[in-house]
């Protein structure tokens, strides 16, 4: 086992394998920016090393100077988190040259799979059933001719990337030309790649995808699937284990092509195989993630297994110790995507000091953070803060107590997208499990709905907005200039950020309720 591990990345993934790597009894190295010289996965860690300038193409993309504090401090391997340069084959391989185990798949294996449209004609050989589409697009003509052979609607996508970048649904040859010139700029601006290609739209998909765990001593499993039908602009907000749609006939079927899928790709460690099911059930290969996913937390809550445990043990080394047939799925558990942006704002980031965190807590509740009270958001990178997962005995309970947790939720002093999942865990069609990839965009569409007066959720998030606002901290005593929540429940008109505030008007919230 390793004994000294760098972390090159930040924010709530930094923090979680450092959790990992404590409880392994490995000592963590992390690496940060100038503006994330305060920041929560810093504080935790051993070491901390500054890389560089805000900037990620001169700090958490810098290849060499994150390689450079590697040997500096001893680090026997790297874990790249996700994003930056998790899917990197050229990190990979720059970290084999140095001696340095990168944890994660092997360089061959991540230039397989890095590109989608290679990655497409590899597992359609493989007899792994794909959604029909093109090779990579080298003119509007070719796009133009392909979207007339599968038939509108299309999607452009960029060959290099993912995460929504580079995707533009086309319903129409009018819109092709702005599509394709969007997609190609967006895809040049993220990956480093103007490269896209066509596949069909299919007409309201849900999104699903399978965990895979393979070993160095070719022993592969699937851990059973996730549900990520919850998505604003193609990227996922929610996220479910198990999924509604999936029963065990469909679990073994999809379960067995992504086991085929990481083998044709020669893949070891852990990875994701994401797929588009239609409405006769029907799934087809999308891509696979050679990283771990944002939405891991799920699954290591209905299966009990600890994913970032096992890549460490697996990039070390070890073997797997169990089989398919121990693999058993528990209970239900979701995942909300806690953003700093405002929903008020088309979701416009909101960076900014964070004033006030009131986090949940109690039974089920789970919160991966990265950020604490005090802490100021920077504008810099992704507005992810936090991951809210909640595990229940079936998905009513899981519901209910996700309910709860985000009643129990707030954070002062910038904008979040918490107000976003009490709207979609209270419409009847994700109650019923009616879900698809359009369904959030049709519930935003909607506009605003009033939450009832005598509604908890909203009598807290009331209280504590008007607790923690006071109007004249300058010159207030603790009582003095607080907008105070009325006892009906109505909700506060006041939402600034809280400076100066007191113990005790803490105190007295307390004692109020």
């Amino acid at each position: 086992m390793f004994k000294k591990v760098l972390i090159a990345n930040r924010g709530e993934i930094a923090v979680r394998v450092h959790r990992a790597l404590r409880e392994l009894g490995i000592v963590s190295v992390a690496v940060y920016s100038e503006v994330d010289r305060r920041s929560l996965h810093v504080r935790k860690a051993d070491e901390a090393y500054c890389i560089g300038p805000a900037p990620a193409s001169e700090s958490y993309l810098n290849m060499a100077r994150i390689l450079e504090v590697a040997q500096r401090s001893g680090a026997e391997a790297i874990h790249p988190g996700y994003g930056f340069l998790s899917e990197n084959a050229k990190f990979a391989h720059a970290c084999r040259d140095a001696g340095i185990v990168f944890i994660g798949p092997s360089p061959e294996t991540m230039e397989k799979l890095g590109s989608k449209t290679a990655a497409r004609r590899t597992m359609r050989d493989a007899d792994v059933p794909v959604v029909p589409g093109s090779a990579g697009l080298a003119s509007l003509a070719e796009a133009e001719e392909g979207a007339e052979d599968l038939g509108y609607p299309v999607m452009l996508k960029a060959a290099a990337g993912g995460g929504g970048k580079g995707m533009r649904l086309v319903r129409s040859r009018k819109d092709l030309r702005s599509a394709f010139a969007a997609a190609q700029s967006e895809a040049l601006r993220a990956f480093g790649s103007d490269e896209v290609y066509l596949e069909k739209a299919l007409e309201n998909p849900r999104h699903i995808e399978m965990q895979v765990l393979a070993d160095a001593h070719g022993h592969c499993l699937y851990l059973g699937e996730r549900e990520c039908s919850l998505q604003r602009r193609h990227q996922k907000v929610m996220e479910e284990a198990p999924s509604p749609l999936v029963d065990e006939a469909l679990r073994r079927r999809m379960g067995e092509v992504a086991v085929r899928v990481a083998r044709t790709a020669g893949y070891s460690n852990a990875g994701t195989v994401e797929f588009l099911c239609d409405r006769d059930r029907n799934f087809y290969f999308l891509e696979m993630n050679t990283r771990l996913q944002v939405e891991h937390p799920v699954t290591e809550m209905v299966t009990g297994l600890d994913l970032v445990h096992w890549q460490v043990r697996i990039a070390a080394g070890e073997r797997l110790p169990f089989t398919q047939n121990d693999i058993k799925l528990r209970g239900h558990a979701m995942e909300c995507r806690v953003y700093a942006e405002d929903p008020d704002n088309h979701y416009f980031p909101s960076p900014g000091r964070i004033d006030v965190l009131i986090s949940p807590s109690g039974p089920g509740v789970r919160r991966d953070s990265g950020v604490y009270e005090g802490w100021t958001v920077p504008i810099d990178y992704d507005p992810l803060l936090a991951k809210l997962v909640v595990y229940g005995s079936d998905r009513a309970q899981c519901i209910e107590r996700l309910l709860r947790a985000l009643s129990e939720y707030f954070v002062g002093g910038i904008k979040t997208n918490l107000s976003l999942f009490r709207r979609v865990l209270e419409s009847p069609e994700f109650r019923q499990a009616r879900l698809d990839t359009g369904l959030l965009d049709r519930l935003l569409a909607r506009g605003p709905v009033e939450i009832e007066r005598n509604d908890e959720g909203a009598r807290l998030a009331a209280l504590a907005a008007g607790v923690f606002t006071l109007l004249e901290p300058a010159t207030a005593g603790a009582g003095a200039g607080l907008a105070v929540a009325g006892k009906d429940g109505g909700r506060s008109a006041v939402n600034r950020p809280a400076t100066g505030w007191k113990t005790a008007a803490r105190s007295e919230a307390v004692r109020n309720g």
